[in-house]
């Protein structure tokens, strides 16, 4: 009986599972690229941490240990003259992670003296970063004190900022805001259109005088309101559940929002345009916001510390704007002035978004 009638059933699965070419994707690409996709993203070690000197020594001493840090992969080194009430700006622009300031008596001090003060600053908006910068800043004061044969003991006056008490609640929940939305509105929004196409009333939308624009505004704009709604319940969690920090203004985070609400639901509109079923939908909105999210947006690993290759794919990711946005007015108070750039690019992937999804319509229409 085996032979004759579950082999034969055997070889006709095989026969169709050779000639579905979405299950072949499911099957053969798909492990392979979230191997190459979590084995290069999945990276604990933080890498080209911008960093700022100031220097008022101007010794060949201040000058070596600098060169430490600039012999360090950790780092990224650049030199700062002005004066240090400028320096906070260097965060404010995510221009450095870390600033090193070394006195003017640096030199005198590391023969003299039992112990060397140095400053360090550290932008702890992201308290492991933040901690594993501190972590390798301290090896290379080690390293250069034994080097050096004087062994001094530095006195580092570290100073966290934005999150002095290293609480990764202040770091993951403003990502966690930025993942909720992105996936509730994209997958709302292309699950509603794929089942207007199911149950044929999309047909009949199609037909009536009513502009594809049209269609598509009306459909987005009621999940606006519930993804805002959303937003709400989600800010009032983080602030009284968790104990996020907010010192930005309200106004500016809720319209950012409303714009990266907007660039998701254009996201699931282009998903609906492509989509057959719900299920499909559902899973194209799914690996359109889950994984790149998660992984590409800086919500867990750094860019910086990402393959150069899956650091331009992040330019794709609209999280990836959205994060530093929300971080920024939330734990820094960051205002328009230091988050347009971010604002901008979202909007310019909303109109795009909207345009082909819009095309997508026409041409439906016209078929």
């Amino acid at each position: 009986m085996l032979k004759t009638r579950v082999i034969p059933i055997i070889r006709k699965e095989f026969v169709h599972i050779s000639r579905d070419f979405r299950t072949l994707v499911i099957i053969i690409v798909m492990p392979i690229a979230m191997l190459f996709l979590y084995g290069f993203a999945i990276n604990m070690e933080i890498q080209n941490v911008n960093l700022v000197v100031l220097d008022h020594d101007k010794t060949p001493d201040s000058r070596a240990l600098i060169r430490k840090f600039e012999g360090s992969k950790f780092f990224t080194v650049a030199h700062f003259t002005g004066p240090e009430s400028r320096l906070e700006s260097f965060f404010d622009l995510r221009d450095a992670r870390m600033i090193l300031i070394l006195p003017e008596d640096f030199s005198e001090r590391l023969y003299r003296d039992p112990r060397v003060n140095v400053q360090v600053l550290i932008d702890a908006s992201d308290p492991n970063a933040a901690q594993a910068i501190r972590n390798y800043s301290d090896a290379i004061f080690h390293t250069f004190s034994a080097e050096n044969g004087t062994e001094p003991l530095f006195e580092i006056e570290s100073s966290f900022w934005y999150n002095p008490s290293l609480d990764s609640a202040d770091f993951f929940v403003p990502g966690l805001v930025a993942l909720i939305l992105i996936m509730i509105s994209a997958l709302l929004t292309s699950i509603a259109i794929v089942r207007e196409k199911e149950t044929g009333t999309m047909e009949q939308i199609l037909v009536s005088p009513i502009r594809p624009l049209e269609i598509i505004v009306g459909k987005v704009v009621p999940y606006i309101i519930l993804a805002f709604v959303d937003l709400l319940i989600i800010l009032i969690i983080a602030k009284l559940v968790f104990q996020v920090p907010f010192v930005g203004s309200l106004s500016l985070l809720l319209f950012s929002s409303l714009l990266f609400i907007f660039t998701a639901l254009s996201l699931g509109l282009l998903i609906s345009t492509r989509a057959k079923t719900q299920q499909v939908a559902m899973m194209m909105a799914l690996l359109a916001t889950l994984l790149p999210t998660v992984l590409l947006s800086g919500f867990i690993f750094p860019i910086n510390s990402l393959p150069k290759i899956l650091q331009f794919a992040t330019y794709l990711v609209p999280a990836r704007y959205f994060l530093v946005v929300i971080r920024g007015i939330m734990l820094k108070g960051n205002t328009l002035i230091h988050v347009w750039p971010e604002l901008a690019i979202l909007a310019g992937i909303s109109v795009a978004l909207v345009a082909i999804s819009a095309k997508k319509f026409k041409v439906t229409l016209e078929i």
